[in-house]
């Protein structure tokens, strides 16, 4: 299924830079979604996927691209939400 975003999200591709995604490809529960995006730096159009997607930094929500942002699989959130070991014992 290819859906079109009807406001682009401005993303960070991990090794490509900072673009905007217009668009999102679904083959199914067996594949990552591709996130059809325009690369800022050049203009490139790259089909990439899920995991090599980051949410672009935005001060006012207090998300950073700081190292976390090249580290695949971990998610960018402020430091003060970040739950400690006792925390994430009781989510099981």
């Amino acid at each position: 299924m290819f859906t079109q975003l009807h406001t682009p999200l401005p993303v960070h591709v991990l090794g490509k830079g900072a673009g905007l995604a217009f668009a999102v490809i679904d083959y199914g529960v067996e594949h990552n979604l591709l996130w059809v995006t325009a690369l800022s730096d050049g203009g490139e159009i790259w089909c990439v996927p899920n995991p090599q997607v980051r949410m672009a930094e935005n001060w006012s929500m207090a998300r950073s691209r700081d190292n976390a942002a090249e580290q695949p699989g971990r998610t960018i959130m402020p430091a003060s939400d970040e739950p400690n070991d006792d925390e994430s014992d009781k989510r099981l």
